[in-house]
């Protein structure tokens, strides 16, 4: 009987850690499943494309008369809808959208590649001394929205300029350094939300002297009557001209900046629909983050059809589960942001790639820089096919569709509300690696179920990391340690 016994429980402890190891493995199978895929909510991104075109004129102009209160120790949001008015009968079909999108987005990638070419070739090392302010690093907040409701790819914050205060949209612009707006008087200028600002309203304008160190410090500059004249080329036919002049910006009704360096533009025409002018975010001299003296600012960028928010946010801390990498500097053109990118992988695993594919030579030609502005990832040809191919490799359960534009990888996902995609992610130096949410590379490209692989591949020498792997993601410029960091869901 004893023995019997000892038996029953002999096979009751092997029927209990086979059950444990049969758990303990599945455990093991999901967890690396998750490593190689992830779920894509179809159908809610469909929704998206759809909603898109539902809010009225009405609806905005209502939601314009919200106003709340700004200060130093809150983050605030506001929020942005789409400007119906803006928009024509064809606006209404989603894939015509992104067609344009796509177009508008070429146009910046070439864009950026002849100012770093020029930048190269026509090395300016004049020197800047900021304007002082009295702002010291008192962390400034600011909101932030996609632009794409107001027909442009780029996004928009809403600031205060003057005194006493207009409110103007203005594109954030990590790729630019001089700040403008339309003014008055309008030689030429392209259609904006908000009136055009008239500097004679302002009791704080101020035109600047030929002889001061902004002017100096303009690549493109002329004198008039003792006023500095200005001029920005973007390189896609894009150009503002007008006075360069110190006016008080503000955020909200507790922040104000008094002389900071403006462009009055009355000559200005570009793909700057719907905003009254520019915010340059970039790493030079004149650039608001360097007049302010800031040590740090940051953004998450959101859904760019989406009509939430999100904050544009200076000298705040960086938060503390951000994947920090290298800011890179180029001495030819210190206005991008370089980051020290090491690899990609895909599935979980590291893509073979060459170490130099990302790195910056001594000519200033090469590396990779993060950029508000561009919406699609560009990679060098050969880093580009090796991603895809990895992608295209682990997708071969997704149904396949044509090509789209720029996009050579794409799948008809209609008959699915969620999909299994292959995981993507950014590697940098330390082993440190930022996976994306597949939403921020399988993106729908029109409102019956088509979505591509939104990398794209490029010809010349300079990589960039869009904005579209940037939404979602908290990046966070640390100027005075020169870092960069990454921290999803942090909007």
């Amino acid at each position: 009987m004893a023995q019997k016994h000892r038996a029953s429980i002999c096979f009751l402890a092997f029927v209990i850690f086979n059950l444990i190891c049969f758990a303990f493995s599945r455990s093991l199978e999901s967890s690396e499943l998750e490593e190689h895929y992830q779920e894509l909510d179809v159908k809610a991104s469909i929704a998206k494309t759809q909603a898109l075109f539902t809010l009225t004129p009405q609806t905005f102009q209502q939601q314009e008369t919200q106003t709340q209160t700004l200060t130093p120790s809150s983050i605030l949001s506001l929020t942005l809808h789409p400007l119906s008015a803006f928009r024509t009968p064809e606006d209404q079909d989603y894939a015509a959208v992104t067609k344009t999108r796509l177009a508008r987005d070429a146009i910046r990638v070439n864009s950026l590649t002849t100012r770093l070419q020029l930048g190269i070739h026509n090395f300016n090392n004049s020197e800047f001394k900021p304007v002082q302010t009295s702002f010291g690093s008192e962390d400034i907040q600011a909101p932030i929205t996609s632009g794409a409701s107001q027909g442009s790819g780029e996004y928009f914050t809403r600031i205060g300029v003057g005194q006493p205060v207009k409110q103007f949209y203005l594109v954030i612009d990590t790729g630019s350094d001089i700040s403008w707006l339309q003014c008055e008087p309008c030689m030429d200028c392209y259609h904006q939300s908000d009136p055009y600002f008239n500097p004679s309203s302002s009791r704080t304008y101020k035109q600047v002297a030929c002889n001061s160190n902004e002017c100096n410090s303009l690549h493109v500059s002329t004198c008039v009557a003792n006023t500095c004249q200005y001029q920005v080329s973007y390189g896609d036919g894009s150009y503002t001209v007008g006075d360069l002049a110190t006016d008080t910006v503000s955020f909200g009704s507790s922040n104000t900046i008094p002389n900071i360096a403006l462009g009055c533009g009355h000559d200005n025409e570009g793909l700057f629909v719907g905003a009254a002018g520019l915010l340059g975010l970039g790493h030079g001299a004149l650039s608001f983050p360097s007049q302010i003296k800031a040590t740090s600012f940051s953004y998450c960028l959101v859904d760019r059809d989406s009509t939430s928010s999100s904050t544009l946010e200076f000298n705040s801390a960086r938060p503390s589960d951000s994947i920090v990498a290298p800011l890179v500097h180029n001495s030819r053109m210190d206005t991008f942001f370089y980051v020290g990118l090491t690899g990609l992988s895909v599935g979980g695993s590291p893509i073979s790639l060459p170490k130099s594919v990302f790195a910056m030579d001594a000519s200033g030609e090469g590396g990779i820089i993060v950029d508000s502005g561009t919406a699609v990832t560009r990679l060098q040809t050969e880093a580009y096919n090796s991603l895809r191919d990895a992608f295209v490799t682990l997708s071969q359960h997704l149904p396949k569709s044509t090509s789209f534009a720029l996009f050579d990888t794409c799948y008809d996902l209609s008959s699915m509300t969620t999909a299994s995609v292959p995981t993507v992610a950014f590697n940098f130096a330390g082993g440190k690696s930022l996976r994306l949410h597949a939403k921020n590379y399988l993106i729908p490209v029109d409102s019956s179920g088509k979505f591509c692989f939104a990398f794209a591949p490029t010809s010349g020498s300079l990589s960039i990391i869009g904005n579209i792997q940037q939404q979602g993601t908290r990046v966070s410029y640390d100027l005075a340690n020169n870092l960069v960091g990454f921290s999803p869901d942090k909007c």
